[in-house]
């Protein structure tokens, strides 16, 4: 599933291409996504790009007269700008004919991605974010704020920080690497820590994350960046899917457990309860 580095990895790369653009035409191949594709998607044409966004997962393409477009790219969609005389491929549900003789279309295999749209003053009020804790890269989310989200909380810290509700975008992958960083355990009990190695956990998810964003998103299965090819950040990951292979911090063998049905990697020299 493309994760929060992936999204904006995407968002930065399709930004240049889109904004100040106008819509001249939108072309819905399919419409039984996660949510069905609205037809009001239509009411979009003419009108011009000016931002594209993030919250969570989600790209928001702002435009003119306050209509905006949420696409969520679910657990296999990307997005990519390509020339209209490119054949469309079997999973490319959706295109975006732009003023500047390209398209931004997106592409689904698994179809569990979101294309939506609405007229919105505030897109961020829209019910789609309307449980969603804050974003990990921003000041609001900092030691003190984590610690009073989890003063009460038993369940292990890398299932909390996984939460939407706690804090936005630290999927399995990002969480194991943070949590190896800052040295703690994936099943410490969240309430048991304390503010000190909150701090580091704060500091390692966003050295982490904003190094995946650096470095093109992490290589996933079915994620490949805006230009068609994969993120590069995979190769440096300390822990994740290295199970049995020496930590690279004290060479002691990385340990795989399942977590809320999700696999966990540690090293249970370098990371304490």
């Amino acid at each position: 599933m493309p994760e929060l580095p992936e999204v904006e990895t995407t968002r930065l790369g399709i930004l240049p291409h889109v904004r100040n653009a106008l819509i001249k035409e939108v072309i819905v191949r399919r419409r039984d996504l996660r949510q069905a594709v609205p037809e009001s998607l239509a009411e979009i044409e003419g009108l011009r790009v000016i931002d594209v966004t993030r919250r969570a997962k989600y790209l928001i393409l702002h435009l003119e007269e306050n209509h905006t477009v949420l696409i969520h790219l679910g657990m296999s969609g990307s997005l990519r700008i390509v020339d209209p005389s490119v054949h469309y491929r079997t999973h490319d549900h959706i295109a975006f004919t732009l003023s500047t003789g390209k398209e931004l279309r997106f592409h689904d295999p698994r179809r569990f991605g979101i294309v939506t749209h609405a007229v919105l003053r505030d897109p961020l009020t829209h019910p789609l974010f309307s449980s969603l804790g804050p974003e990990p890269l921003q000041p609001e989310f900092d030691a003190a704020y984590l610690k009073h989200a989890l003063r009460s909380l038993q369940r292990p810290i890398k299932l909390a920080i996984m939460d939407n509700a706690i804090v936005v975008g630290v999927g399995n992958i990002y969480a194991s690497e943070s949590l190896l960083h800052a040295g703690i355990q994936p099943t410490t009990p969240s309430c048991k820590l304390s503010l000190p190695r909150l701090q580091r956990l704060v500091d390692a998810i966003k050295m982490v994350l904003e190094k995946s964003i650096a470095q093109g998103g992490t290589t996933l299965r079915d994620f490949l960046r805006e230009n068609g090819e994969p993120g590069y950040f995979r190769q440096e990951l300390l822990v994740y899917e290295r199970e049995g292979q020496p930590c690279r911090i004290c060479h002691t063998p990385i340990r795989k457990i399942i977590l809320g049905q999700r696999s966990t990697y540690f090293c249970n020299k370098c990371q304490k309860r």
